[in-house]
């Protein structure tokens, strides 16, 4: 068994020295496009300032006889563009797959110091994780990348679920976890076609008002993915990694894709997928605490003092517990002002109105 502490030394020689904790940056919406594409690619310069994230798919949506275009795509658009304070991230070939190897050599070597975050899909247990772990550090070592990139997981399959707290904890790289729904509603042989969100037929039904009378009773759609999402958050929380929802599919139903990701924000996930320009907006809406909430947060932790005891506030009591509540609340909301001067805006003018 490896020493704690050899989670922290390089894993090549000449390699930049693991994080020892994730940095916290704004990633409300993980904006996917086609490096290959070139409609997508020359649009990139314009995107790349409205999204936190912006994420060159080398896998699934690619055809087999474009991929060495799209990676070649992303190496050009990794060169030329400047992204301000948007990260690049990329989401590489299975490990399965007969790219995913010249995907890591050609990025890592051509644009790593670039580049902030690799996905990883299909991951299964933390041995996959271990691979890229040791294989970044090489290449990172031969291109004189001067800071180690992170490594993001999508849970996809019933495998991965299972493994879901090793895989969070296997490496100082990991970033977080994504839901992957649609491959893994195919590993669990789920009776679904869609891509994230709900489905009419997994629903409770009420209890009949009167057993020996046919009335019509109201059923309530649930959620197909609950159960995975709070567990991944659970798994994330406990290894300091932070936790996404993955895509939702249906482009044009707006109104259920955000109620999807305020369901996954609610549980604690930090941002989405987006798979479309419609998304983004929905994403940064959703993904960042409402301007009320953030006043009446501010205002529990200022009238608590010290964090201890409990007070009375608008007949409601506060004690310890809703201190961290609320101060996770507010530090999200300034991070994220940090970054989007219309939030700051709003933030101020809310705690403004709260103390009139």
């Amino acid at each position: 068994m490896r020493s704690a502490k050899d989670f922290f030394r390089p894993l090549a020689v000449g390699a930049p020295a693991p994080v020892r904790e994730v940095p916290f940056r704004p990633s409300r919406m993980i904006h996917f496009f086609d490096p290959g594409n070139e409609k997508m690619a020359a649009k990139v310069p314009a995107i790349a300032p409205a999204v936190d994230v912006l994420l060159g798919n080398l896998e699934d949506a690619v055809a087999a006889d474009r991929k060495e275009a799209a990676r070649a795509g992303l190496v050009a658009i990794g060169k030329s563009t400047d992204f301000g304070d948007t990260q690049l991230w990329t989401r590489v070939n299975s490990l399965d797959s007969p790219w995913a190897l010249d995907d890591l050599i050609t990025l890592v070597t051509e644009i790593g110091d670039r580049l902030d975050v690799v996905m990883v899909p299909k991951v299964e247990g933390a041995e996959d994780i271990h691979y890229v772990d040791r294989l970044l550090a090489q290449l990172e070592a031969r291109a004189g990348v001067r800071r180690p990139i992170l490594v993001h997981a999508i849970l996809e399959t019933a495998t991965g679920v299972a493994n879901v707290e090793e895989i969070a904890g296997a490496s100082p790289r990991m970033q977080g976890i994504s839901l992957g729904p649609a491959d893994l509603a195919a590993s669990r042989r789920m009776k679904t076609t869609r891509v994230g969100g709900g489905h009419p037929g997994y629903l409770v039904r009420e209890d009949p008002k009167d057993p020996d009378v046919e009335l019509p009773r109201l059923t309530y759609q649930q959620d197909l993915w609950h159960y995975t999402i709070a567990r991944m958050v659970d798994a994330c929380a406990a290894h300091g990694i932070l936790p996404y929802y993955g895509p939702f599919g249906d482009i044009k139903d707006t109104t259920a894709c955000e109620d999807q990701f305020r369901n996954a924000f609610l549980l604690g996930c930090v941002g989405a997928w987006s798979l479309h320009p419609v998304q983004i907006d929905i994403a940064r809406r959703v993904f960042s605490p409402a301007p009320a909430d953030v006043a009446w947060a501010r205002r529990v932790i200022e009238a608590m003092g010290d964090g201890t005891g409990a007070v009375m506030i608008d007949g409601k009591m506060q004690d310890d517990a809703t201190v961290k509540q609320c101060k996770v609340v507010v530090d999200l909301a300034e991070a994220l002002a940090a970054r989007d001067p219309e939030l700051a805006e709003a933030y101020e003018a809310a705690w403004k109105e709260q103390n009139r």
